[in-house]
C-alpha cells in the first residue's frame, strides 16, 4: 500500500507537469522553460513526499487532515508568489 501511494504520488506530479507542457504546444499563453518545469517539480514532489510522510506519521484523520491541509496552504501561497508576486518578494515572478 505505501509504495502504490507513493507511485500515485509521483505519476501525480507527471500528469501535472503534462498540463502546462501540452498547453505550450497550442497556445503562446502558458511559456515555461525548463527552470519552470524543474521548480514546480520540485514544489509538487515536495508536498507529495510531506504529506505522504503525514499520513505515514500521524495517527488521527483530524491530525492528518490539518497538517497536509497546511501543507497545500503552503504549496498555494508559494506557487502563487512564483506566479505572479502577491506578496512582492523579490522572487515574484511578475
Amino acid at each position: 500500500m505505501k509504495n502504490k501511494r507513493l507511485s500515485l504520488i509521483m505519476a501525480a506530479v507527471v500528469v501535472l507537469l503534462l498540463i502546462p507542457f501540452i498547453a505550450m504546444q497550442f497556445t503562446n499563453e502558458v511559456d515555461w522553460d525548463v527552470f519552470d518545469f524543474l521548480i514546480m517539480g520540485i514544489l509538487l514532489t515536495g508536498t507529495g513526499l510531506l504529506c505522504e510522510l503525514v499520513l505515514r506519521n500521524v495517527k488521527t484523520l483530524t491530525g492528518r487532515v490539518l497538517v497536509c491541509g497546511a501543507i497545500l496552504i503552503g504549496l498555494f501561497l508559494v506557487w502563487a508568489e512564483l506566479a505572479v508576486g502577491i506578496f512582492g518578494s523579490p522572487y515574484a515572478g511578475s
